[in-house]
């Protein structure tokens, strides 16, 4: 396999397991202000110029383009902003390393079942069904252990007693299922809209640069669910007046680096998968998520998002982060063995 793109996957990678740090390090923000401003930021520097930029004449594009992808991509692409509002909620109430841990897992999943069962369904029962449903069991294992961990990170005397989740333990893990589910639905929005590239690259544009024309879509169909919501919240709390608060001027520069770090490292990845060919997404997605996890758990560790846990939450988690390692490669392994 050509390694030109490589480079991209990782720093792609890199970036989605870095996004959510402005989260944790804007202290005078309720969560709906620093994820509203993120969204804002991704919403003006990602879609519109990446239109401008890379597609010419994109209005002929999408008047070309036929009207149920426009719509698919649309919808999906709301649902997928949906997921981003849990992660956003998964990763504020579970921490950077455990949340990214567990919507990464789930994503891996999403990622590795949908295309096979929308494309290749004939491949179920063949050996690459088998490395799926083999990395989804790994992946099961590598979840529950995290979830696990976090229980024994936040357990107080009741909880660990008895074995079971704390409320808010429990409110964030069901936060991080919801986003690893609803995040899948990114792949259906770009299975479901690429007949949207078609007209561009008629035009005489590369596949990878006409998929922008999806991308755009799907971005602002993603940020303006987030931004919708984390403006309603600030009305409803009012909380809205905390982005005039005085010493928060340096906090929309870190949005602006979220909204970067968010859309672009899904833009970064791309471009790498498209350079290594055919396979470019079977190696990179995998890849991609392995990144994510690792990032997400190395900037946990900066943070010291567990310091005081138990020993034995700490073992826990770095089994369960190795496990799940384990199954994203497997669930690549099922999409390389499709013939």
């Amino acid at each position: 396999m050509r390694m030109t793109g490589m480079p991209f996957i990782i720093l792609g990678g890199l970036m989605e397991g870095l996004f959510t740090l402005p989260v944790k390090i804007t202290p005078k923000w309720s969560w709906e202000n620093i994820w509203g401003a993120g969204s804002l930021c991704a919403l003006i520097l990602v879609p519109g110029p990446l239109l401008l930029i890379t597609v010419p004449h994109f209005q002929n594009v999408y008047a070309a383009a036929p009207s149920a992808a426009i719509l698919w991509a649309i919808l999906f692409g709301a649902g997928w902003g949906l997921g981003g509002i849990f992660f956003g909620l998964g990763v504020s109430a579970l921490g950077l390393s455990l949340g990214t841990s567990l919507i990464m897992g789930l994503v891996a999943i999403g990622g590795s079942v949908v295309p096979l069962l929308l494309q290749h369904r004939d491949q179920l029962f063949g050996k690459s069904g088998a490395a799926l449903l083999s990395g989804i069991g790994i992946m099961i294992l590598g979840l529950a252990l995290c979830a696990r961990a976090g229980s024994l990170k936040t357990a107080t005397g009741a909880s660990s007693k008895t074995g079971s989740f704390s409320p808010a333990f429990s409110l964030g893990l069901f936060y991080c299922i919801a986003a690893g589910l609803l995040s899948a639905l990114v792949n259906f929005a770009l299975i479901f809209g690429a007949p949207i590239a078609n007209p561009a690259i008629a035009q005489g544009l590369d596949a990878a640069t006409a998929n922008n024309a999806v991308w755009a879509l799907v971005f602002a169909a993603n940020y303006l669910v987030n931004l919708g919501y984390c403006f309603y919240l600030g009305f409803r709390k009012q909380t809205l007046v905390k982005f005039f608060l005085p010493g928060t001027g340096s906090y929309w520069i870190l949005a602006m680096v979220m909204g970067l770090l968010w859309a672009g490292g899904i833009v970064v990845y791309g471009r790498g998968a498209s350079m290594e060919g055919i396979y470019g997404p079977v190696f990179g997605f995998p890849i991609m998520l392995i990144a994510s996890i690792l990032t997400g758990n190395f900037t946990g560790a900066i943070l010291a998002e567990w310091r005081g846990a138990p020993a034995r939450a700490k073992r826990t988690m770095q089994w369960s982060v190795a496990i799940m390692i384990v199954a994203i490669v497997t669930l690549g392994c099922s999409n390389y063995w499709i013939p």
